[in-house]
């Protein structure tokens, strides 16, 4: 520890608060001095003079009774005497004795410029009054004792009061002035940069029910110090969260204003600024009102704001959508929310206004609503906004008590367009057609796409029926002249089948079964005609239906077969292969011609799954043939353009050839030329991978008016097939007989080999053998067999 003489001196000369206490303590200290020193000399004189007045009265009664006898005796000598006794005694000056009637005896003087004391006693004797006597005491023996008393007095207490102060200021020093030092240093260094650091008093530390004032000071400060840390670190995180907020605000991708109580704007987000193209100044102060302004009228923007205003105090919340402009003339939508912002919990003190640029959503939903009313690709209505058009045909007919025409088209032989020339040309000719279709009609008719080729064509407010064929004329007209696609001229035409309401339907179902059911009545009459709906039409269309909907269930029920057809080498009339032939036994139907339900199944997409299974059911066909007989036989298979065109083709032909353990080079797929017209990447990428499986490649129906030789050798076929029609008139239409000749040369060029189709007569055989074909099939050798009968027929015919 300090020194603690050495320690206070400079320190307590440094210290105002140490001085100003000495000051008050030196001052305090001498009055209180003064005034005990006062009180006591006064009481020290006041005892000397009653010791004086004592004595006076000690001399009263021990010289009373002496006095009066000698006065009696009328001594004056021995009174004399007795006086003189009485002036020797101390601070006794002066003696009188005065006696009756006259006569006055003294002893000593009385003191000048002193101060005295004076007792009187009378003289009596027996009753007798003689005189009285007079005593004089001098107190300058007080007065000195009391000089001398104020000197020592004085001296010794102003000695003790200086001594004493220098030690309680020292005590004071020691234990609160510097400590006070201490906590005025450590309040000038303190800074929010050092928190941590405590503030620390030289003491010794006590137990808590021992800690006075400077402990409960050092621990409010130091309460305090960690309090104002744990304010700054709230503060620090509260200032983060505001900062993050405020960022969060300025870079959010919605748009945001700040209104005050009165909706004047205070404040708007950089994304309403980059939104709107205004700047800060612009819109500071103004009511919200005028950001929409430019899109509504003064009334309409007047309400939309009284209604916000209204529901925001109701509700606690608006939302909805705005249309805005940007400073460059620009609109936009915005998704809009406004709520209030009560700071005291209670009453609004803001308005805060959220903006969700939803122009694209807008966008995106007009876009929909067109697709979900509008065709695509002709930009026609389509079968769902067709039916509402048609029914509130319906309905305005009934109230006016007028006719409805609905006409059903469909365009013929447009798949097989399709097939031949590709997807995009096919889409260009239902653009085209939609075109022609609609430059016959009037503004009130409709004219609607339902789904590929199939169009509806809705005329309101009829007075007659003869009106719908007027129409009809007009549209088969317009189908006269050719389409031209890709640089081709192309003759595609269409059937319509026409239904009235109310004559042929009362409801848009109605009408549009009965005008499908005309339509196909047009088609078997030979198509490029239209048909009014007639009743017997109706099972015919409900045939059709029923024929739909037995064969989607045929696949799982079982129902398909296959006929083998055999194909013989010209040469030596061996067989070389037969041709898978699909038929349908339902047995509600019983056995349904190909003709009959291929067509259909193209048309619904059921080809697909049916070529998988005659795929499959061939390869699993062909290769028990083979391990029971021996021979390597080829089975030929045909592939419709829709099955060729599956993504998943060569899958399922590697899958089956897999699962049978078949080899490629003993199947055959037949591909209608009409593909090899299409010339595209895809289908030169299926025919290679396909030829790379080994399987064998065959042209399909070849000579059927899409000839084209050249295609043949870009693409890795092995076999051409002649058409049956052609094969049919040999030697008796001299120009298919050119045309065959013409057909075999050019293919043996090529390096293929020919097979005729529908050889029924021994002399269509030997004129193809006269010619070299390579082989044939047909009648002639037998009809198509199950797989039982064509193992019976194949031995007979190795035998014959």
């Amino acid at each position: 520890m300090h020194n603690p003489l050495s320690w206070s001196r400079s320190p307590i000369i440094r210290s105002p608060l140490s001085l100003r206490l000495l000051g008050l303590m030196v001052l305090c200290s001498s009055i209180f001095t003064l005034v005990a020193a006062a009180a006591q000399i006064w009481v020290s004189y006041r005892s000397d003079v009653a010791n004086i007045e004592q004595r006076l009265s000690v001399i009263e009664a021990g010289y009373r009774n002496s006095l009066a006898s000698s006065a009696w005796a009328i001594d004056q000598e021995l009174i004399g005497v007795q006086l003189e006794g009485i002036t020797s005694l101390p601070d006794i000056a002066h003696a009188k004795v005065e006696l009756e009637p006259e006569g006055v005896i003294r002893a000593g003087s009385i003191p000048e410029n002193n101060s005295t004391a004076t007792h009187e006693f009378e003289l009596d004797y027996d009753g007798e009054h003689l005189g009285h006597v007079t005593v004089t005491a001098s107190l300058q023996g007080a007065w000195a004792n009391l000089r001398r008393n104020v000197r020592v007095i004085l001296t010794t207490q102003s000695l003790r009061t200086f001594f004493l102060s220098l030690l309680l200021l020292w005590i004071f020093h020691y234990f609160v002035a510097r400590h006070l030092t201490t906590m005025a240093n450590y309040a000038r260094r303190f800074t929010l940069q050092n928190l941590n650091e405590p503030l620390v008093l030289e003491r010794h530390s006590r137990p808590p029910r021992r800690q006075d004032e400077l402990d409960h000071v050092t621990e409010a400060i130091n309460s305090m110090r960690e309090r104002l840390r744990e304010d700054l670190e709230r503060q620090k995180a509260d200032e983060a969260e505001i900062r993050k907020l405020s960022m969060a605000l300025e870079q959010s991708p919605s748009s945001v204003i700040i209104c005050d109580r009165t909706w004047q704007i205070e404040y708007a987000n950089n994304k309403f600024l980059q939104l709107t193209g205004l700047r800060m100044e612009d819109i500071i102060g103004h009511h919200p009102a005028f950001l929409t302004a430019d899109t509504l009228s003064e009334e309409e923007n007047r309400e939309l704001w009284n209604n916000v205003r209204l529901q925001v105090q109701r509700v606690g919340v608006w939302q909805g959508e705005m249309q805005r402009t940007r400073d460059n003339g620009e609109r936009f939508w915005e998704q809009v929310v406004v709520t209030p912002i009560r700071s005291d919990g209670e009453h609004p003190s803001h308005y805060l206004i959220l903006g969700e640029d939803i122009s694209i959503r807008k966008r995106y939903e007009q876009q929909l609503l067109r697709q979900a009313n509008y065709d695509i690709l002709t930009g026609l209505p389509n079968r769902m906004l067709a039916l509402d058009r048609l029914k509130l045909a319906l309905a305005q007919a009934r109230r006016d008590q007028t006719m409805v025409g609905v006409m059903f088209l469909d365009l013929d032989n447009f798949k097989h367009v399709n097939d031949t020339m590709g997807h995009d040309a096919g889409d260009n000719m239902l653009i085209e057609a939609s075109r022609r279709i609609s430059a016959c009609l009037r503004g009130t008719s409709t004219v609607a796409r339902l789904g590929g080729d199939e169009f509806l064509v809705i005329l309101p407010t009829l007075a007659s029926p003869g009106a719908t064929e007027q129409v009809a004329e007009r549209i088969l007209q317009t189908f006269v002249p050719p389409f031209h696609i890709a640089g081709q001229e192309v003759f595609v035409s269409t059937s319509i089948g026409i239904a009235i309401y109310p004559g042929d339907g009362e409801n848009s179902t109605n009408l549009l079964q009965n005008a499908d059911a005309a339509m196909y009545e047009a088609k078997n009459r030979g198509k490029s005609a239209f048909q009014r709906f007639a009743p017997e039409m109706k099972e015919v269309s409900q045939e059709r239906l029923q024929t739909e909907s037995l064969l989607r269930r045929a696949l799982e029920m079982q129902e398909f077969e296959l006929r083998f057809q055999p194909i013989l080498r010209l040469g030596d009339s061996r067989i070389m292969g037969a041709e898978a032939l699909l038929r349908w036994n339902n047995p509600t139907l019983g056995m349904v011609p190909p003709d009959r339900f291929i067509p259909l199944a193209e048309e619904t997409g059921l080809i697909i799954a049916i070529g998988r299974w005659v795929i499959r059911e061939a390869c699993r066909t062909v290769s028990r043939w083979q391990k029971q007989t021996g021979d390597p036989v080829i089975m030929a298979v045909n592939v419709s353009p829709r099955q060729f065109r599956d993504p998943h083709f060569v899958e399922t032909v590697s899958a089956a050839l897999q699962e049978t353990g078949l080899e490629g080079q003993y199947l055959e797929l037949e591909i209608t030329e009409r593909l090899i017209l299409d010339n595209n990447l895809e289908t030169d990428r299926v025919l290679r991978e396909l030829d790379a499986m080994g399987v064998r490649l065959s042209v399909d129906d070849f000579g059927t008016g899409y000839s084209a030789l050249g295609y043949l050798k870009n693409y890795p076929f092995d076999t051409l097939k002649i058409d049956k029609s052609f094969v049919g008139d040999l030697n008796r239409d001299s120009d298919d007989t050119a045309l065959v000749s013409a057909i075999i040369n050019m293919a043996h060029s090529l390096g293929l080999k020919v097979v005729a189709e529908g050889v029924e007569h021994q002399d269509q055989l030997e004129f193809l053998g006269t010619e070299r074909c390579d082989y044939a099939q047909g009648f002639l050798f037998t009809h198509p067999l199950n797989e039982r009968e064509f193992l019976l027929w194949c031995s007979n015919h190795v035998d014959g």
